[in-house]
């Protein structure tokens, strides 16, 4: 057996990408350390932030959940809340959802939880049935984009400064090859490990665990004894993230590193295409008075696609 490199102890990991043996112990500390500096190299937080965690009750959020409740401890002046979405999918979120409210709940976290049902009328599993007819996106895609609306309302919602989500290295990099392979540059500008807010308008996004393969964080999840939800989201295998994350799963299984390659790559690309977004001016959706670039926001406009009543998010 391997000695861990950091100490003498017994290893019970090997990490090919960096060539790096680890001890629990070790391990969980070079996690947590890797997050810390991560927060640091990009100043994601201020020590007297209100931050808002979007807890899914998988195991990257409430990885991201147990490590921000241990670094925020050093900060007496700033605060975490939870907020958890429920779409609304059918044998798959209920358990989620217990599992973040008990994480929460051992460590004094304030926890709100808000269902696509309250927010637009409808849950996820209508929807997709609705889009059925004829709808041109697939149901993560529906998904992805009315989360992001519902996370944002929410955050200022509670007064939130910040909104950290779990968004692993592998999620970020499956999302730069989506929008690579669909052409769409302008949703390239939009990936990064900092979104910035606009005052009133949207709540500043942070993603303390883009620096971490999801293995990495799965790994952490299992020795810290963090209880996460047991299954897949019936919808995962519907979307091409599913065909990406595979092919780059592979890439990486052949070439230790490639998917770091890949995201500092994307970084500079996107540093050369600019922010255009910063010159759009930004209105009011004329249904849900939420903040868009056009007329209708992007949520409002798939439900009014999907021939499906519009109506003001309810909890405002």
């Amino acid at each position: 057996m391997k000695k861990c490199t950091f100490c003498i102890k017994e290893a019970i990991y090997f990490r090919p990408y960096s060539g790096e043996s680890f001890c629990r112990k070790c391990y969980i500390k070079s996690i947590e350390k890797n997050v810390t500096h991560t927060i640091t190299k990009y100043r994601m937080f201020t020590p007297n932030d209100r931050i808002a965690i979007a807890v899914s009750g998988g195991k990257d959020s409430l990885s991201l959940l147990c490590i921000l409740n241990k670094i925020e401890k050093k900060f007496p002046k700033s605060e975490l809340i939870a907020i958890t979405i429920d779409e609304g999918i059918s044998n798959y979120r209920s358990e989620a959802i217990k599992l973040a409210d008990e994480q929460c709940q051992t460590f004094g976290i304030e926890h709100h939880t808000y269902s696509f049902k309250e927010l637009y009328g409808y849950n996820l599993d209508e929807i997709v049935k609705a889009s059925e007819s004829g709808g041109k996106l697939t149901s993560c895609s529906y998904c992805g984009i009315l989360r992001r609306k519902a996370l944002n309302l929410i955050a200022k919602k509670v007064n939130a400064s910040k909104l950290a989500t779990g968004h692993n290295l592998d999620d970020e990099v499956q999302s730069m090859v989506m929008n690579l392979l669909r052409g769409d540059i302008d949703q390239m500008r939009r990936i990064g490990s900092v979104l910035e807010g606009k005052k009133n308008r949207f709540v500043e996004k942070v993603k303390p665990l883009c620096h971490l393969p999801e293995k990495d964080v799965a790994l952490y999840a299992y020795l810290k004894k963090v209880r996460f939800q047991s299954i897949s989201c019936p919808y995962m295998e519907t979307s091409m993230r599913s065909d990406v994350r595979q092919f780059l799963n592979d890439l990486e299984t052949k070439h230790a590193g490639i998917k770091f390659n890949i995201f500092q790559t994307f970084k500079k690309i996107k540093d050369k295409l600019g922010n255009e977004e910063r010159k759009k001016n930004i209105k009011n959706c004329v249904i849900c008075y939420e903040p868009t670039s056009g007329k209708i926001c992007r949520s409002c406009n798939i439900l009014s696609s999907l021939g499906l009543e519009l109506q003001k998010p309810k909890l405002l």
